[in-house]
C-alpha cells in the first residue's frame, strides 16, 4: 500500500515552482520594502531584483550563486542603505550547505559572517553588539539547517538503497529456492517414475512368457503390474500435491528405513533376487536422511533390475554407527555392461550424487571386488555428531 503524499513530496517533484515562488516572494518583500522607505528608492530599485533573481540558479550552481550575491550585496554596502533583499544571502548559504562539501559551507558561511560584520558597523549605531550577535545566529541557523537537510537526504538515499538492496536479495534467494526445489521435485519424480516403470516392465515381460505356460500366474503378474502402476501415480500426484497454493491436498508421510522391505519385496515379486542386510539403529536418523537412503537404495536396486537381468541377485547392505551410515548395493549382474550403463547419460545416477552430496558423500561405482557383477557405495555423515546409541 502506497503511504500519503507529504507537503515535502510535493515540494521535491516540482522544484522549479518551488524556486519561482521563492524568488518571487522575496522579490515583492523587496520591492515592498524598497517603496516604503523614507531614503530616496532610486538605486534601491535595482538592488531588489539583483539580489533575488540569481536564486533561480542555486539547485544548479549553489557556489557560484552566493559568491555573486556576496559581492551584489558588497556593491549595495557600498552605494545604499540596508534592504530586506539582503536576507537572499541567508537562502544561498542555505543551499551551499545542503549541496556543497562541509568545507565550502564553511568557506560561504565565513563570508556571510564578515558581510555581518561590515554591515554592523555601517548601519548599526546603537546596539551593534546585539544586532551582530542575532544575525550571526541567522547565519549560523541557515548553515545549520542546509547540513540537516543534506544528512536527512543522504540518510534517506541511504535506506532507499538498502532497500532496494534487500529486495533484489530476497527476489534472487527466492529464485534460488525455487530452483532447488525444482531439481528436489525432479530427483523425486525421477526415482519415483524409473522405479515403478522399470518394476512394471519386467512384471510385463514376465507376464508375457507366462501367459501360454501358466495364463492364472499371467493374470497375477499383471495384477501386480497395475498396482505398482497405481501406486506410482499416488506417490506423483502426492509429490505434486505440495505445489498446491491452497495447501487443500494432505500430504503422506516420505518413505524411510522402515519401508526398506516393503521396497525390496517389490523388486522381488518383478524377478530380481534381493536381500537386506541391516546394521545398527536407522530409527534415529533424521526422516530427511532416512529418505535419502530410501531414494538411494531405491535407485540402486533400479539399476540393478534394469541391466543385471532376472537371473541376478542383489544385496543390500546398510550400516549405522551413530556417526556416519555405509551403503552398498551388489548385484551378479554383467558388470562390463553395468559399468557402461552407468556412466550413461541418464539421471539416476547425478541424482544419486546430489543426494549423497547432501550429507557430505560421494557415490562410487564400479565392478565388485570379485569381478563377479557391479557395487554402488558411499557413505553419509549424520548431521548433527554422534546420535545417542
Amino acid at each position: 500500500m502506497d503511504r500519503p503524499l507529504e507537503a515535502r513530496d510535493v515540494l521535491d517533484r516540482h522544484p522549479r515552482v518551488v524556486d519561482l515562488v521563492l524568488v518571487g516572494g522575496l522579490l515583492l518583500l523587496a520591492v515592498a520594502d524598497v517603496a516604503a522607505s523614507a531614503a530616496s528608492p532610486s538605486i534601491e530599485w535595482v538592488w531588489a531584483p539583483v539580489l533575488t533573481i540569481p536564486l533561480l540558479w542555486r539547485r544548479r550552481a549553489p557556489g557560484g550563486v552566493f559568491l555573486v550575491l556576496a559581492a551584489c550585496a558588497f556593491a549595495q554596502w557600498l552605494t545604499a542603505g540596508p534592504m530586506l533583499a539582503d536576507t537572499s544571502l541567508l537562502v544561498a548559504l542555505y543551499a551551499v550547505a545542503l549541496q556543497e562539501p562541509w568545507r565550502r559551507a564553511v568557506v560561504a558561511g565565513a563570508i556571510l559572517e564578515l558581510g555581518v560584520l561590515l554591515a554592523t558597523l555601517r548601519w548599526v549605531a546603537h546596539g551593534p553588539v546585539l544586532s551582530f550577535v542575532f544575525l550571526s545566529g541567522m547565519v549560523v541557523a541557515a548553515a545549520a539547517l542546509g547540513r540537516n537537510s543534506r544528512v536527512r537526504r543522504e540518510y534517506l538515499s541511504a535506506l532507499e538503497e538498502r532497500a532496494g538492496r534487500l529486495e533484489r536479495e530476497r527476489d534472487q534467494q527466492g529464485q534460488l529456492s525455487a530452483a532447488a526445489e525444482r531439481a528436489r521435485i525432479a530427483r523425486e519424480l525421477h526415482d519415483i517414475v524409473a522405479h515403478n516403470l522399470s518394476v512394471m516392465t519386467a512384471l510385463a515381460a514376465g507376464a508375457s512368457a507366462w501367459v501360454r505356460r501358466d495364463p492364472d500366474q499371467a493374470v497375477r503378474v499383471m495384477d501386480l503390474s497395475a498396482s505398482t502402476g497405481r501406486e506410482a501415480l499416488a506417490d506423483m500426484r502426492r509429490l505434486l500435491g505440495v505445489l498446491r497454493e491452497d495447501g487443500s491436498e494432505p500430504t503422506a508421510p516420505q518413505p524411510g528405513s522402515d519401508d526398506l522391505p516393503g521396497l525390496l519385496e517389490q523388486v522381488r515379486q518383478a524377478g530380481l533376487e534381493t536381500r537386506l542386510e541391516i546394521e545398527g539403529d536407522f530409527g534415529q536418523l533424521p526422516e530427511a536422511m532416512q529418505l535419502t537412503i530410501y531414494r538411494l537404495v531405491q535407485e540402486g536396486l533400479t539399476n540393478s533390475l534394469k541391466h543385471a537381468g532376472t537371473d541376478a541377485e542383489a544385496v543390500v547392505n546398510l550400516a549405522c554407527d551413530g556417526r556416519r551410515v555405509d551403503l552398498e548395493i551388489t548385484d551378479t549382474g554383467a558388470a562390463d555392461t553395468l559399468g557402461v550403463l552407468s556412466e550413461g547419460p541418464g539421471q539416476g545416477l547425478n541424482g544419486m550424487r546430489e543426494r549423497a552430496a547432501v550429507y557430505g558423500g560421494e557415490v562410487e561405482t564400479g565392478p565388485a571386488p570379485d569381478g563377479g557383477g557391479w557395487r554402488v557405495r558411499t557413505r553419509l555423515t549424520v548431521p548433527g555428531g554422534l546420535l545417542p546409541v
